[in-house]
Order: C-alpha cells, then sequence, then structure tokens
C-alpha cells in the first residue's frame, strides 16, 4: 500500500532542480500512505515526473523500491495496492526476478502481455501511473471496484498547463500555484450523496478516474482516452443470463470455497496482519475463513460505545471468543470519538459526510497499534442483499404502490407529526426490537413512501438533500449513475437494479472511500476480500432467492457462516456502524455546528442558500426532527472550506 503522484508537461521543466523540488513537496504531503521510503523519477527531454510513498507490505528489500523500471527499460511505474495472484503470474511469465514484490510482476507482465492485458489477469486492489517511454504516453489504471484513488487534470493556462496526478488531492493542491476553484456543482452532488461521485471532484478540471478504467494521454495528444476493461454493469447482466443451476447447498458450498481462496490470497503479506471484527454477519465470515486457514490466533480488533444503540463490540468478542482470535477492543468516549472531528477535513481531502468515518478511523487507529494489514467485510451488503432499503422495497413497495399517492402523503404526514424519538419510546413500549433507532427509519421512510416508481424511491433512499441545486448557490447538478446517466439494467428486477448501482456509486464513492482515506491516515494497508472480481461475479450469477430469502438478508452468507460461527451469534437486528451525531449536535458539538451553520457566515460565504439550512438546525435544536445526516453535510463542506482557508 503506497501512495503516488506526478506531473506531465509544463513549463516547470526547464529548471531541473525545480522539478525535484516539486515532486519532493508532493509526496511528503501524503507521507501517511507510505512512510517507510519514498523515491522520485523525472525525464526532462519527455516532460514526465513521478513521486512515491512507499509501505512495505510484500518485498521489505530495496527490490521493491519505486518508481520502478520494467527489465525492457520501456516501462515506468508508481503504484498503490496489491496483486494478490502476483505469484501465479510470475510462474507464466518465468523472468530472472530481482525482487518478489509484485510491482516488478506487474512491470514484466507490461514487458509481455501488453498493460490491458496484464490487468485483465491481475485480481487485485490497485492505482498506478505508468510511463511508456516507446510511445511516449502516461497510463492511469485503477482497479474494478474502485478500492484505490487516483485524481487527475490538466492545470494552468498556456505554457504553464500541466496534467497533474495522485492518489490524493492535497498532493495536487501543492503543485505551485495550483487553483483551488470550488466546482458548485459537484457540491450540489455532494449535498445529495454526503459524498462526491466519481469522476467528479470538488475543485473544477480535477477529476477521479472511474472504477476499472485506463486512462491514456501525452503531449501529442492532450485529451485523456479513458478505457474500460471490466464492467460492474456487465457482470451483473451476465450473471443473471448465466445464473448458478446448481442447488442451494452446492451454492453455498461454491460460495465457501471461493471466499476462502480469496481469503487466503489477501493474507498475503511480509508484515503483521488482522482484520476489523464488527460481530455482523461480514466481517465475522472474514475473520472466520481467515482463523480456518490460519496456524495461529488471528489478530481482530472492534471498537464499542457506551450508548447502547451504537455498541457492537459485545458481539464481536462473543465471535472473538468462539473463533479463539486474538482479539482487542476499545471503548470510546465522546470526547474520544469527537476529537477526531477537527482532523476530518484533512483526512478526508474533500468534502466527505458518512458519520461512520469518526468510528472507521478510531478501528484503524487501534488496529495500527499491532499490524499494518488488515483485512474488513465491507461490500457484503452490496452483493449479497444485506441494505434494509432491499429488504424493504422487497417487502413492501408492491403494497404501497396499489395506495393511491394522495394517501400516501397523508400517512407520511401523519408519521411526521411524532419526533423520531416519540416513536422510539413507543417502540420500546410495544417491545417492537426488528430495527433500532425506529423513529429515525420511520421519519425517514415518510420521505420517500410518496415516491410515484421505485427509482423515485430509490433516489429518496439515497439522498440527503432532495433539491441541491435550490440549495448550493449557482450550481447545477451533474449526470451521475443515479441521475440523468442511468446504465441499461433491462432483465433486472428493482431490487437487483439497487444492488448494481450501490456496486457503481455508494461502494466505491462513500463506503470505499471512506476505508481508504481512515485506514491510510494512520498508514494501515485496508483489504476487502469480498471485491475479489472472481467472487463479485459469482454473487451476481446467484439467484436473487439466494440473498433475499424468507425475510431474511444474505441468506447465502449466512450458511457459508453458519458452518464457522453458532448462529445465536449471529442472529440480530443490523445495527450499522455510526455514531450519536444527532444527540452530540444537540449538546456537545451545539457551539461547534452553531459556529458554521451561522446564517450571516453561509450568506458571506455565498455557497448556500442559509434559510433552509437554519430551518433544518432550528428543527433538530428543538427535537421535533433528526436532520443529523443532512446537516453533516453542511457542516463537513463547511469545515472543509474552513481549513482551505487556513
Amino acid at each position: 500500500m503506497c501512495g503516488f503522484t506526478g506531473f506531465l508537461g509544463g513549463n516547470i521543466f526547464s529548471d531541473a532542480g525545480r522539478v525535484g523540488q516539486t515532486l519532493n513537496l508532493m509526496a511528503e504531503k501524503i507521507i501517511h500512505r507510505g512512510p517507510d521510503s519514498s523515491g522520485t523519477w523525472h525525464d526532462i527531454k519527455n516532460q514526465i515526473a513521478f513521486a512515491h510513498r512507499r509501505l512495505s507490505i510484500v518485498d521489505l528489500s530495496p527490490a521493491g523500491h519505486q518508481p520502478m523500471f520494467s527489465v525492457s527499460g520501456r516501462y515506468m511505474i508508481v503504484f498503490n495496492g496489491e496483486i494478490y495472484n502476483h505469484l501465479e503470474l510470475r510462474k507464466e511469465l518465468n523472468f530472472n526476478w530481482r525482487g518478489h514484490s509484485d510491482t516488478e510482476t506487474l512491470l514484466a507482465g507490461f514487458d509481455v502481455w501488453g498493460i490491458e492485458a496484464t490487468i485483465r489477469r491481475s485480481i487485485g486492489m490497485f492505482a498506478f501511473a505508468v510511463w511508456d517511454n516507446q510511445e511516449k504516453t502516461l497510463t492511469l489504471g485503477r482497479d474494478r471496484i474502485g478500492e484505490k484513488p487516483l485524481y487527475y487534470g490538466w492545470h494552468g493556462e498556456r505554457e504553464n498547463t500541466v496534467f497533474l496526478f495522485g492518489s490524493e488531492l492535497k498532493s495536487l493542491c501543492s503543485y505551485p500555484n495550483f487553483s483551488k476553484e470550488i466546482d458548485r456543482n459537484s457540491l450540489t452532488l455532494f449535498m445529495r450523496h454526503a459524498y462526491i461521485p466519481a469522476p467528479y471532484s470538488i475543485y473544477k478540471n480535477i477529476y477521479k478516474l472511474p472504477p476499472a478504467s485506463l486512462l491514456t494521454v501525452s503531449l501529442h495528444n492532450r485529451k485523456p482516452a479513458i478505457s474500460r476493461y471490466w464492467s460492474g454493469i456487465d457482470a451483473a447482466l451476465e450473471g443473471h443470463k448465466n445464473s448458478f443451476s446448481g442447488t442451494a447447498l452446492e451454492a453455498v458450498d461454491a460460495l465457501e470455497t471461493l471466499l476462502k481462496d480469496a481469503v487466503s490470497k489477501q493474507m498475503m503479506a511480509d508484515v503483521p496482519l488482522g482484520a476489523f471484527l464488527s460481530g455482523g454477519i461480514d466481517s465475522s465470515t472474514i475473520v472466520a475463513l481467515m482463523q480456518a486457514q490460519s496456524l495461529r490466533p488471528v489478530k481482530t480488533f472492534s471498537i464499542g460505545f457506551n450508548e447502547e444503540n451504537y455498541d457492537e463490540a459485545i458481539y464481536a468478542a462473543a465471535v472473538a471468543k468462539h473463533l479463539g482470535t486474538e482479539h482487542t477492543e476499545l471503548y470510546v468516549t465522546p470526547a474520544q470519538a469527537m476529537g477526531i472531528i477537527p482532523d476530518l477535513p484533512n483526512i478526508y481531502d474533500e468534502p466527505f459526510a458518512d458519520s461512520s468515518q469518526i468510528p472507521t478511523f478510531l478501528v484503524s487507529k487501534l488496529a495500527r497499534a499491532h499490524v499494518t494489514v488488515s483485512l474488513s467485510g465491507d461490500a457484503g451488503d452490496e452483493l449479497f442483499g444485506g441494505y434494509n432499503r432491499y429488504s424493504l422495497t422487497a417487502k413492501l413497495w408492491n403494497k404501497l404502490s396499489y395506495i393511491p399517492q394522495p394517501i400516501r402523503k397523508k400517512i407520511a404526514n401523519l408519521i411526521t407529526k411524532l419526533s423520531p424519538q416519540s416513536w422510539n419510546k413507543i417502540a420500546s413500549a410495544l417491545y417492537i426490537n426488528g430495527f433500532t433507532n425506529i423513529g429515525d427509519k420511520l421519519h425517514k421512510g415518510a420521505g420517500v413512501v410518496v415516491s410515484r416508481d421505485i427509482a423515485e424511491l430509490y433516489m429518496g433512499l439515497v439522498s440527503q438533500w432532495q433539491n441541491p441545486s435550490e440549495l448550493v448557490i449557482g450550481g447545477n447538478e451533474p449526470a451521475t449513475f443515479l441521475k440523468g446517466n442511468k446504465p441499461e439494467l433491462s432483465g433486472l428486477n428493482d431490487i437487483e437494479q439497487m444492488m448494481v448501482l450501490d456496486l457503481l456509486t455508494y461502494l466505491p464513492d462513500d463506503i470505499l472511500t471512506k476505508v481508504d482515506r481512515a485506514a491510510m491516515a494512520v498508514s494501515l494497508e485496508s483489504r476487502v476480500p469480498f471485491l475479489d472480481h472472481r467472487v463479485v461475479e459469482f454473487a451476481w450469477r446467484l439467484p436473487l432467492d439466494y440473498k433475499l430469502r424468507d425475510g431474511q438478508s444474505k441468506w447465502i452468507l449466512r450458511q457459508v457462516l453458519y458452518r464457522h460461527v453458532p448462529q445465536q451469534l449471529i442472529d440480530r437486528p443490523k445495527m450499522g456502524f455510526g455514531v450519536p451525531i444527532d444527540s452530540w449536535l444537540r449538546i456537545e458539538l451545539r457551539d461547534w455546528a452553531e459556529n458554521l451553520l451561522d446564517s450571516a457566515r453561509l450568506q458571506q460565504e455565498g455557497y448556500f442558500n442559509p434559510e433552509p439550512i437554519r430551518k433544518k438546525w432550528e428543527e433538530h435544536l428543538s427535537g421535533s426532527r433528526n436532520w443529523q445526516h443532512q446537516l453533516w453535510t453542511i457542516l463537513m463542506f463547511q469545515a472543509w472550506l474552513e481549513r482551505q482557508k487556513i
């Protein structure tokens, strides 16, 4: 796991000393991604420059140092990530190897097969930049689902025009005279999603390379050419056409075999390795399969909160005890958790407002004190139907859609007349234990129950602010996979379409971004076995009935897990990985939030229409509504903007 940055073109190459100084400055900004060593390389004649920061995981020797040339001398690479099957690729390549790093394996593949053909053969998570000294082209690449980040864009004017690229925005921002002009259209996307989806970024003319993409650019052909070498859409559609034809038991066997292999490959490391463990289905499955293949206790990590509705540590401890892992847990006080908030704008680099970023950072910090690599159970929900929106839609939408919309509006109004806290008290009195924070869920459900169709329902479920273009001054919402550029998904039912859209958007741009930045902020490599693309493709071959069955989510994954962990340790309502932002905003964080949400300040800065923000803030403070998610998006932008000014 590493970080890299660089640039192509520009009059900076008239001064070799300035090139070296700039590379070092840009690399220093991402030292957290690679604290073990650094390297730079530049070619004045061809106007290309690379910088690399290394977190040594595989081949700790100087043979793994980057930037690295291929044996032929044609390719120079900076690479971030892991190729889990690189030893298998080496058997096909049969080179006289200098070391045993996967970077060297990739370069050998480029020499023999070419860049795209090598990437198609690779199982892994990665982002890279490659200079082709023969064709004089720069190629950027990103893994299939988007575990590793990569930003790029042309910057400057006339002779100062330069093509910048790197693992994080902060390295690009350190290029001389970088223009930090905020893209108000991207800001509207942030207000809707609480993240900025690829290919957009918070800055004008700077973009994220979409997952499963290769970008080629040169000084002779300055328009970036982007191609896809794999497609999540195709994986879903082809899997649906060629669905698994065996019995349910055979499907469970096949999934367990495939997951065991994926986990085994991702346990490859020359440094201490462990896993995040929440005690839920996904992380417990990964840890169980790790322990089944390990000769010593796997190191596992979880954090807990004293607030009852947010604490999963007790479940994690029970699973760890059963599996015999070496378990470490930390109970976090509100003060410790809130102490992270001032650092969030720097950790996440651009506005990001999934509040589970806080516990994710805390568990990463805990793990890093013991290991350098940690596996996680992310992506189980998207692949195996774990989100409540899937099961609730399957249960309720067909029934609700028969009720005339005006009547549904009246029902929604009745629901929101009671505060979330009041609904929670009613549920407690009636011993309704199916969901945690039922009041919040009822209020959110009331907002989408009036939807005209399933597409509108889904958009409502995944949106924070429903009309962000009215909130952001001068902003127009660009097209995304969810709005204006929805892919053709005919043949898939409503739930499967939701799952595809989550795979394309929410998973890479929220979940994987959250984990990457939190883990790398403490120099921890995080790996996601469910995102082995063979697992992804197999999951799409499974009939929906193998995922949602008899009102139960992730049915097939549960069957794998029950072979290793007793069912009674696992079966409980889905909790999520959050913190009580709602109550913190009313008490401990109230002054901080009030300062950022001050009406005069919002008006002076000129990004938001203050009126709807102030209305939600006042309703939240009164306890009549819980607007934590909507307010958190505003607060995270405001905190980020304040950091930019500093």
